[in-house]
């Protein structure tokens, strides 16, 4: 117990040394957030009426950043399958960084759904055991389910791994490979849950096609490792952590096999619906190229399939997908185009029109906008101050000092520039 009480203490002690670049970029995400807690104070004092959702629309900006998110999550088992499974190295050596992410990813949709209930003081009815969570015949109660145990690996395997490296001792397998097993199902099963939550309502043809569940996991799995190839690229440039160009290329590879089967399930969707043409033409008719006059979504997700038909190109190409201008553009196009389509772009269409056939265009308020910044500042603080222990420890930088009980921080500044790491390099060489 003393040992896990001086590793607290020693972390602590840790994020709260820095550079002057991570104390900037940590106060300008808890500027943010507390813009965003005073957008929520708000529309907790006055209650939903102050979003743009009406009876019409009743899931809106919150629901979609988090069916976003749960497939970010859920993309760190893109890193622990070559990791752990086929035991490649480069990649089992940024594994736990999938996992970091994935645990902050979930913190960020528990803080959506939060925000999107007009009685939070009811929450406790989701807590399993006290309050009424209606398991197992609701799939809103599996989802809370699912979610929760998927906090808990990540977070057990991310925190006893890096527990034990910062005692110099190597991870238990017993203990640590079943939990990693157990992460794969787990991962995909909280992106089929929440596919099943809108595939399950017989009402909404736009959701009710068996197709949906493959779409969320073939989406999650090139959007979340394009946001993954993105921080990696800003960690390695500014950090002391070394990323393999290997890791990188293959994840990059992953990305191209899981855009192609996206890009065609949306496909023999589209097909299905306009070739039938029938009622339940409406809401994709409202998607692509607008219905009755109203055509909002039209522009962006037209451009969302731009971004990810290049991207794919991007992605199949080997030279293009190893060029780091390209890779970073490609990964920027998948996260903006897939954010679309699978954020407002699936679920603002299921409502439209409406089961009066009434058609009411939603668009987020200004407090909806500043609560999900607020949201994703606060994910970033996290996965920040993760990242604060978890590269420290891995690079050797943090670990138990030698009278067994302290701590030893041998990196004081965590975000270092190009020309600090060149210097350091050239040091090194002298």
């Amino acid at each position: 117990m003393r040992n896990i009480w001086s590793f607290f203490m020693g972390t602590l002690l840790l994020v709260s040394k820095g550079s002057k670049a991570y104390y900037i970029w940590v106060a300008t995400l808890l500027t943010i957030a507390g813009f965003g807690v005073m957008g929520y104070l708000y529309q907790l004092d006055q209650g939903l009426v102050v979003t743009s959702m009406k009876d019409q629309v009743s899931w809106g900006f919150y629901i979609s950043n988090f069916t976003f998110l749960v497939g970010v999550a859920a993309a760190a088992v893109l890193l622990v399958i070559p990791a752990y499974v086929y035991h490649w190295k480069p990649i089992k050596e940024i594994a736990v960084l999938g996992e970091l992410l994935a645990i902050s990813a979930i913190c960020m949709c528990l803080m959506f759904v939060t925000a999107d209930i007009g009685r939070p003081d009811r929450f406790w009815h989701l807590i399993p055991k006290i309050g009424l969570l209606n398991f197992p015949q609701s799939l809103l109660a599996w989802d809370v389910v699912v979610l929760n145990i998927y906090l808990i690996i990540n977070l057990t395997i991310a925190v006893y791994i890096l527990y034990e490296t910062y005692y110099k001792r190597t991870p238990n397998k017993n203990f640590l490979t079943p939990l990693l097993l157990l992460s794969i199902p787990a991962a995909i099963s909280i992106h089929t849950v929440t596919a099943f939550l809108y595939n399950g309502l017989g009402a909404r043809p736009f959701w009710n096609a068996s197709i949906l569940a493959p779409r969320f996991l073939a989406s999650a799995f090139c959007s979340g490792p394009a946001f993954m190839i993105l921080l990696f690229l800003l960690i390695r440039n500014y950090t002391k952590f070394k990323i393999k160009d290997e890791a990188i290329h293959k994840v990059a590879e992953l990305i191209a096999y899981a855009m192609f089967v996206n890009l065609l399930l949306f496909g023999a969707e589209v097909f299905k619906e306009y070739y039938t043409d029938n009622v339940h033409l409406a809401p994709l008719q409202y998607l692509l190229q607008g219905y009755h006059g109203h055509s909002a979504l039209v522009p962006w997700i037209w451009t969302a399939l731009i971004f990810n038909v290049t991207a794919f190109f991007i992605f199949l190409i080997p030279e293009s997908r190893k060029n780091p201008v390209t890779l970073v553009l490609g990964c920027i196009m998948i996260f903006v185009g897939v954010y679309i389509e699978k954020g407002m772009g699936l679920v603002i269409p299921g409502f439209i029109p409406d089961v009066l056939h009434e058609i009411y265009e939603y668009s987020p308020s200004y407090i909806e906008i500043i609560v999900s910044m607020g949201i994703w500042s606060l994910g970033m603080l996290i996965f920040t101050l993760l990242l604060r222990v978890g590269i420290p420890i891995l690079n050797g930088d943090f670990h138990v000092a030698a009278d067994g009980v302290g701590s030893h921080i041998g990196d004081q500044l965590f975000f270092v520039g190009k020309q600090n790491q060149e210097e350091e390099k050239e040091a090194a060489h002298d």
